[in-house]
């Protein structure tokens, strides 16, 4: 039975206090672009950002749902890269053929993650190392170490290059629904219910009588379809598959998870203030490109990581300042 409580705010902002961290950096990173820069609040900004980061947010809440388990996966940059030369070549069968075999793909690298973790007892760390290796290896193999163009001449790049009804991109729409249905999945069902029991406690779970390989085995098969279906955007965005792609992601979906309030542990987590984790990595660098652009100064690359590390901690001192404070509440 769906649990309606789950659309009060107050409720869960409760139930999720450390994720407030996030949200109050986000506004203030917005407020901040609004305020400096003329076009940050432009339609074609808004789009463009989005549009761009939404192979973030699809890794990230895939992430999400994995550590909550306890778990983690190191493959998802890996898978992204493969799956988007597989959809490079599946591209000239057109959109419906490319994107549900890229997404069964890396559905296929989660599954393998998921039986060796839980009937072979691999640790996850290992599992998903190996996994990321071999699908790293493996795109470079399939492709000759090149990028594969799509097929301009088939449908497969209006999903990364067009709007729909002509007033946000395609993708923005997908990972929004992607985004709303995992939601209601981990807040609403049994299966959430059980997925947050996990991670709280495996061997009490199982005592409980909970379908704990059910849980785990979803969780690394939903973290391999959303790489996959990052891996079809990052084709049908840029307009090739890119097997040299996706180094690092793995580490930006665990800041994302991590920031917006998941405990590493497991067992705590919030889907929405994931989504808000992924969004404020991503804003950091579009509020230092905007800077650049105004002429005063100017951050390499190099200087943007080392700010962005610096604010992702800030954000996490405030978080845990937070986490006490409601702490000290709770045991007064």
């Amino acid at each position: 039975m769906l649990d309606q409580s789950a659309f009060d705010l107050r409720k869960y902002i409760s139930r999720n206090p450390q994720s407030v961290a996030v949200w109050v950096a986000l506004f203030v990173l917005i407020l901040f672009g609004l305020l400096r820069y003329d076009n940050f609040g432009s339609a074609y900004n808004i789009t463009s950002f989005l549009n761009y980061n939404a192979m973030f947010i699809a890794i990230s809440v895939g992430m999400c749902f994995v550590i909550l388990t306890g778990g983690i996966d190191l493959s998802v940059g890996s898978v992204a890269a493969f799956t988007s030369v597989i959809a490079a070549y599946l591209s000239p069968y057109g959109i419906e053929v490319a994107m549900p075999l890229a997404i069964l793909s890396g559905i296929g690298f989660g599954l393998f993650n998921g039986l060796c973790i839980v009937y072979l007892r691999i640790p996850p760390f290992i599992t998903t190392l190996a996994t990321m290796l071999g699908a790293k290896g493996g795109s470079l193999v399939i492709s000759g170490a090149q990028t594969i163009a799509v097929d301009w001449g088939s449908n497969f790049t209006q999903l990364g290059m067009e709007k729909a009804f002509d007033l946000v991109p395609w993708s923005i729409v997908i990972v929004a629904i992607l985004v709303v249905g995992l939601w209601i999945v981990l807040e609403m069902t049994s299966l959430g219910r059980t997925i947050l029991a996990v991670g709280g406690g495996e061997d009490a779970s199982v005592m409980m009588g909970l379908k704990v390989n059910r849980a785990k085995m979803f969780a690394y098969a939903l973290s391999g379809g959303c790489a996959g279906l990052a891996g079809v955007f990052l084709a049908s965005g840029f307009g090739a598959g890119q097997p040299l792609e996706g180094i690092g992601w793995e580490l930006s979906a665990i800041a994302s998870v991590v920031v917006g309030g998941t405990l590493l542990t497991g067992g705590l987590g919030s889907i929405p203030a994931t989504v808000a984790g992924a969004l404020l990595l991503g804003l950091v660098f579009n509020i230092l490109n905007f800077e650049n652009g105004k002429g005063w100064i100017s951050f390499s690359a190099y200087w943007q990581m080392v700010i962005r590390g610096a604010f992702l901690f800030a954000v996490i001192l405030f978080q845990t300042r937070v986490m006490n404070q409601q702490t000290k509440a709770g045991h007064a």
